[in-house]
């Protein structure tokens, strides 16, 4: 399996229409072909020392492997939800992981 994880720190002057945006946006990466597991969320209310919660949206994404990936990141969905919502957010930190 091939675990791509996104996390996004939004603007934070934008509106209720550019929020909505955004979410309209990274929901709809969950329509791409090949995706095992799909999964956009927002921080957990758990509160531990070793918890990051000052991101704004989680997206979490699973594909059988490297390949599934490979083809998500140019898939045309994915290169719209890129153009049309990367000036929503100041930051994006991602973390990719291979299964063992």
């Amino acid at each position: 399996m091939f675990v791509h994880i996104v996390n996004f720190w939004l603007k934070p002057d934008l509106s209720a229409e550019d929020r909505q945006q955004f979410i309209e946006g990274v929901s709809s990466l969950g329509t791409i072909d090949g995706l095992v597991t799909f999964h956009v969320g927002t921080p957990a209310s758990t509160d531990r020392p070793v918890i990051d919660r000052s991101y704004d949206f989680n997206l979490l994404t699973v594909f059988n492997n490297i390949e599934g990936h490979d083809k998500y990141q140019v898939d045309p969905i994915h290169l719209k939800f890129v153009e049309e919502c990367k000036h929503l957010w100041d930051r994006v930190l991602i973390y990719d992981a291979e299964s063992i």
